[in-house]
């Protein structure tokens, strides 16, 4: 089965091709990289898996064994990355040896205009498509960001990934005559966390400016063979610069990168063993204490002209991208402001979009999140200690059915108690997973969730064991039907309790899920129903046990 999916995200075009295939072989790739001189035996053992399959992008790279009309020249997935990234743009890859493959394009939505980072290195500046740029970070002895050395390479230790670095002076051949630009924390640098296909890295820069949307002008032909220019542009007071291809310095500067990048691989794969932390959006409304969603369930962040809210039937509204989008507040205390700006969280599922009003956005907080104290108030999950205070973690489902009605969304604050039981939740959307982990959080239960089916599977085959799964029913690649099919043919989990989460609610509906070998059928949006089937799928349990 080969799965394609196309979607507009943060302004740029995602290309998803995806199937159930064999995947890559590692030791073929392995074989035909050492064979045709590629890389050496010794630099072979230091790389991952995941950079053994990238070379399948360098050119001359095939592991046909003989060359036909259609293969074994190495000329197919270079051409693909070359072409992507002379537009702007970059292709990802993950493969799973007797599972499957799947690429992951980007291409700017616009090639004539883009928003680029402008910053200095030496005495020039420089742009930099700011959609290769996950975040900026300054580096400094009282700061939570260090840097380290691994075999003479800095790295940046950035939460649970260590990320090489490397100067856009040296890059750029700008180092003083004392050698290479000085990276490390006495320093101070300026870090632009960059991403390329699956590599992530750290650029140093000596200034950042201001972001601008500037007009891309072709690079001069006498410039075409260097990689780290992808362009150039006038800026508004007459300068000419060079835009910088990200793809191209990362190229050029992954001198002994692997050794870092195998360190941080191994970092993120013991951190995803260990208890998993989630990026909280921290704010205050109505009062002084701070407030919380899960940043994975913000669409956008706005600032709404006052004068732009109106009221209709009773309720606020604001025209927002050819709808009229509903405006709530986080209890009685939260009112809108009376002049100025209204700051605003905006919620989108599906077609529809919701706005929640605020007083201020205070910061992005990565923790583990914990309901310390269960919730006495609606439109609240429970309490938490984010960034060590206390914190109301908020209930987006309970706004959104205020906005929209749908008694689908409400829910009674009843909170079961998971007594510390394992739960795996399956489903495709993003959306849905982080609003469902805080309130089964909330309810006691250690929530592990993951996108996909095959994903599942794959933690399955590792070993990893749950007391409950929840699984979506309507997913890409592998079904929920499927999926409970697998499990219960074999394994590790046949005997471990399967509810289903679907849209879809007829009795038909029902009846097939449970030949599939789900225990219980609960509609999407019920979440209280959800609750009280966990609570009686591990009670059943118990009994049998």
């Amino acid at each position: 089965i080969i799965n394609l999916k196309a979607y507009h995200e943060g302004g740029h075009i995602i290309i998803e091709i995806s199937d159930d295939g064999r995947g890559l072989n590692i030791s073929k790739l392995r074989e035909s990289a050492l064979k045709k001189g590629f890389v050496s035996e010794a630099e072979l053992d230091e790389m991952t898996d995941s950079q053994i399959q990238r070379l399948i992008f360098h050119p001359g790279f095939s592991t046909a064994t003989k060359v036909t009309n259609v293969s074994g020249r190495g000329v197919g997935m270079d051409v693909v990355r070359s072409n992507i990234e002379k537009i702007g743009g970059s292709v990802e890859m993950s493969s799973t040896e007797g599972k499957g493959s799947t690429f992951r394009i980007k291409i700017p939505l616009t090639l004539a205009i883009v928003s680029a980072l402008i910053v200095q290195a030496g005495d020039e500046r420089f742009a930099i498509p700011q959609i290769s740029i996950l975040e900026l970070v300054r580096a400094s002895a009282n700061s939570d960001y260090v840097i380290e050395k691994i075999k003479d390479t800095p790295v940046l230790r950035l939460r649970d990934a260590l990320l090489p670095l490397v100067h856009l002076r040296d890059v750029l051949g700008f180092s003083s005559e004392d050698g290479e630009a000085d990276i490390s924390v006495e320093s101070e640098p300026t870090i632009m966390v960059t991403q390329v296909g699956g590599f992530t890295f750290g650029i140093c820069v000596d200034q950042v400016f201001d972001t601008e949307e500037i007009v891309v002008k072709p690079v001069a032909p006498i410039l075409k063979e260097l990689n780290i220019y992808s362009g150039n542009t006038i800026l508004g007071d007459g300068t000419v610069i060079m835009i910088l291809d990200p793809n191209g310095i990362a190229a050029l500067a992954n001198y002994g990168g692997s050794q870092a990048e195998a360190e941080s691989d191994n970092m993120q794969a013991k951190a995803g063993a260990a208890a998993e932390t989630e990026t909280m959006l921290v704010f205050k409304a109505g009062n002084d204490t701070p407030k919380a969603v899960p940043l994975a369930l913000v669409a956008r962040l706005e600032d709404f002209a006052i004068e732009d809210i109106e009221e209709t039937d009773g309720r606020f509204v604001v025209q927002y991208r050819d709808m009229l989008m509903p405006l709530e507040t986080v209890g009685s205390n939260c009112k809108f402001k009376e002049e100025g700006r209204q700051p605003t969280i905006v919620f989108s599922e599906g077609n529809r979009a919701m706005g929640l009003a605020v007083d201020e956005i205070l910061d992005i907080i990565d923790e583990k999140l914990e309901i310390k104290l269960e919730a006495i108030n609606p439109g609240i999950v429970g309490s938490a200690v984010i960034n060590g205070l206390a914190s109301e973690v908020l209930d987006v489902g309970y706004y959104l059915q205020k906005a929209f009605g749908d008694q689908s969304w409400g829910h009674s604050g009843r909170n079961e108690s998971g007594n510390g039981r394992d739960v795996l939740l399956v489903d495709d959307s993003a959306f849905f997973r982080n609003m469902l982990k805080p309130l089964l959080s909330a309810a006691g239960y250690n929530v592990t969730t993951v996108e996909g089916a095959n994903v599942a599977l794959a933690m399955r085959d590792d070993g990893a064991e749950f007391d409950l799964i929840i699984s979506d029913i309507e997913m890409p690649g592998m079904s929920g039907i499927e999926f409970a099919k697998t499990i219960k043919e074999d394994g590790l989990w046949t005997e471990v309790p399967l509810v289903a989460l679907s849209n879809l609610n007829k009795e038909g509906d029902f009846q097939r899920g449970r030949e599939a070998g789900f225990n219980d059928y609960v509609a999407k949006y019920d979440r209280d129903a959800l609750l009280e089937s966990l609570s009686q799928q591990l009670d059943l349990k118990g009994k049998v046990a």
